[in-house]
């Protein structure tokens, strides 16, 4: 390999993730604002809620953000705004973390699992159209699966890895058939389709997760519902609340799905700095990109779709032997992790669905070979030196 950048640098270990060198330098700032929590005790809801609610829907170009208790929570509180329940279904893709499905089960719904476009990892939109077209009909106003006489009420595309799936045809396809659209956009925060329109503004409603570990990240869990519509929004904020309005009243049954305000007042600090860490990430992405361009035809590197801003929430590679130089990173004090090592339409609690490896063939294939890398924007040279040094010994 001839690349001086990953030789000159001396080898050091890489953690997948340095939460602590993130915390270093916004210390005075978030202790700040958790002081003034603390000071005020209002530690539900409260002014640094509605402050970081209206701040992540102005960032997303959307009316209304409703704060919500994680990411997992926004999904489902998404789905019980849309009345998604038994006898429904909703078509997803099995190439994601398990919320996504896990969240159409609770309700009560059917998840419908559609393969993936092997490049961008995300939802298939021939794979969904080819699927409607062949396993429903249309009565009375209603898409029905022929096979379980369900009514299929939505799609949830999920953005995966801090790309947008390819949302053109996906909203074409809910139009054509009146499907509601819930965008599973955990790990795209900022992240834009090729027209500017940001994750989580296209569908109905946005679904994000403030987990520790994601670009916009939280010190526990979180998330926020988005939308442009006044109606879903105020049911979304009855709904977290247990369904009450006004208090101890209710016409609907929701939970406590409420975002703390330690967590908000925490995530506005860290929001003022997300463009920035993008930037970083991007950055990184294009140093791995360069260097790993050097590796002939072992390793596969992201895919960016022309057009669309990659926030890289992970580097995600495709390899062969996947395992094998999981073990060699691991070896050689890389950082490392596997982004889906059983997609869902072959987990065991799925089962009773009646899927098959071979339904989703591009997903078990990428649950096979994909590997993720470090990508945070604190990385420096001789860690970026380091990952690449050790892919290339491997390679070699």
């Amino acid at each position: 390999m001839n690349n001086p950048a990953a030789r000159d640098h001396r080898r050091v270990p890489v953690p997948l993730l340095d939460l602590q060198a993130q915390y270093g330098s916004l210390e005075k700032e978030v202790m700040a604002e958790i002081k003034e929590v603390i000071d005020s005790q209002r530690f539900i809801m409260g002014p640094k809620v509605t402050a970081l609610e209206e701040s992540i829907a102005a960032y997303c170009q959307c009316e209304f953000g409703i704060g919500v208790s994680s990411g997992t929570d926004a999904l489902l509180i998404a789905l019980m705004a849309l009345e998604i329940g038994p006898g429904d279904e909703v078509i997803t893709t099995p190439y994601t973390f398990f919320a996504t499905g896990g969240c159409i089960a609770r309700v009560g719904a059917r998840p419908i699992f559609c393969d993936i476009d092997p490049v961008s990892y995300n939802i298939s939109p021939t794979g969904i159209s080819s699927w409607i077209e062949s396993n429903t009909d249309e009565e009375n106003g209603r898409l029905v699966n022929r096979s379980t006489g369900g009514t299929v009420k939505a799609l949830m595309p999920v953005h995966l890895f801090g790309q947008t799936a390819d949302m053109g045809p996906i909203l074409e396809l809910a139009q054509r058939y009146d499907l509601r659209v819930i965008e599973d956009a955990a790990q795209a925060i900022g992240a834009e389709y090729t027209d500017g329109s940001r994750a989580g503004s296209m569908g109905d409603i946005g679904c994000f997760s403030f987990f520790p570990s994601k670009n916009l990240g939280a010190f526990g869990d979180g998330g926020m519902c988005t939308t442009k519509d006044a109606d879903i929004a105020e049911r979304l904020r009855v709904l977290r609340a247990h369904g009450s309005k006004p208090k101890y009243y209710h016409a609907l049954i929701g939970g406590n799905f409420r975002l703390d305000a330690l967590q908000a007042a925490i995530l506005s600090v860290k929001l003022k700095y997300l463009d920035r860490w993008t930037e970083g990430r991007q950055k990184n992405a294009t140093y791995y990109d360069a260097a790993l361009s050097e590796i002939p035809g072992v390793l596969t590197t992201p895919s960016r779709t022309t057009g669309q801003r990659h926030i890289y929430n992970q580097y995600v590679m495709r390899v062969r032997d996947r395992d094998g130089l999981r073990e060699h990173l691991s070896a050689a004090n890389i950082g490392n992790e596997v982004y889906y090592p059983v997609p869902l339409h072959m987990q065991q609690c799925f089962s009773s669905l009646g899927y098959q490896p071979e339904d989703c063939p591009e997903s078990a294939r990428a649950a096979r070979e994909t590997i993720a890398i470090p990508i945070y924007p604190e990385l420096d040279d001789d860690q970026k030196s380091s990952v690449v040094t050790a892919l290339a010994d491997y390679c070699s």
